[in-house]
């Protein structure tokens, strides 16, 4: 069944919602195939795909060629694309424009924004204007500078008051859903139990309506994965094991053999070419 912002509510209390990132037609085509409920093509892009050290840099245009390709496979996830850092934070207006651009170009039918109440007026003015969105709450890429890094969010009664009270507004002002981030799991749990929109954590703790992870760090891709990470395969060295045994049948000649190359009708239709 196709899974939409509808039904993606509807699953709140009734069954655990998955989410990976995609940021390509071909990968998104075998999570889609898996089964996965939500394709996040996440401005994590700039780290795992552009090489970037943070978030800050991935762009609007940058988002929107990577959606599009990823909504060109799904046939049955939700397709959720995050707002960039530079196109939402300006003005409502520039928000809608680049909410309205996702959707239409890219192909979404959902956004991400990363932020608590402070853009609980942004979150009211998409959602009249027919752009769901997610929210992304407790850890976020965006302000690493202003958070001193990636670290763990609300660790004190005073920082989890807070993530505890966005989660509120957030859905007040209209989220269908909320990421929440790289908090502790007691917390995940009360923020779940409070809400009544879905909850998908990332490193968030078990008790949360659903999980999401960067699909690089779960087949073992990235170097020093977060704690949150479960490496689920290795394809990381299956990868390396597999371009190096290419290159040694290269370099040894053994790779094309005939069974991989083409022949001709009659090859003595060749005798004559000088």
């Amino acid at each position: 069944m196709k899974n939409t912002v509808l039904t993606f509510r509807e699953a709140k209390g009734r069954e655990k919602l998955v989410m990976l990132t995609a940021y390509d037609f071909s990968t998104a085509k075998i999570m889609d195939r898996a089964g996965v409920n939500a394709l996040l093509v996440g401005d994590s892009l700039g780290n795992v795909m552009l090489g970037h050290k943070n978030t800050l840099s991935v762009t609007l245009e940058d988002m929107l060629r990577h959606c599009a390709a990823v909504a060109r496979a799904s046939e049955n996830a939700l397709v959720v694309c995050d707002l960039p850092f530079m196109s939402y934070r300006v003005s409502r207006e520039e928000a809608m424009r680049s909410g309205m651009r996702l959707l239409a170009e890219g192909m979404a039918q959902a956004v991400k924004l990363e932020g608590g109440a402070d853009f609980c007026p942004v979150v009211r003015e998409l959602t009249k204007a027919s752009i769901p969105v997610m929210g992304h709450i407790g850890l976020t890429p965006q302000s690493v500078h202003a958070m001193g890094g990636f670290r763990l969010q609300g660790k004190t009664l005073t920082q989890a008051q807070i993530i505890l009270d966005d989660a509120r507004a957030l859905e007040e002002a209209g989220a269908f859903a909320l990421v929440l981030e790289c908090v502790p799991a007691v917390l995940g749990q009360r923020i779940t139990r409070e809400v009544g929109i879905p909850v998908i954590g990332i490193g968030a703790g078990p008790g949360c309506d659903g999980q999401v992870l960067v699909w690089q760090d779960m087949l073992g891709l990235t170097d020093n994965p977060a704690k949150f990470v479960k490496v689920f395969s290795e394809m990381g060295q299956a990868m390396a094991a597999a371009f190096a045994a290419y290159a040694g049948e290269v370099r040894a000649g053994v790779f094309p053999g005939m069974e991989n190359s083409y022949g001709a009708l009659d090859e003595a239709d060749f005798e004559g070419l000088r």
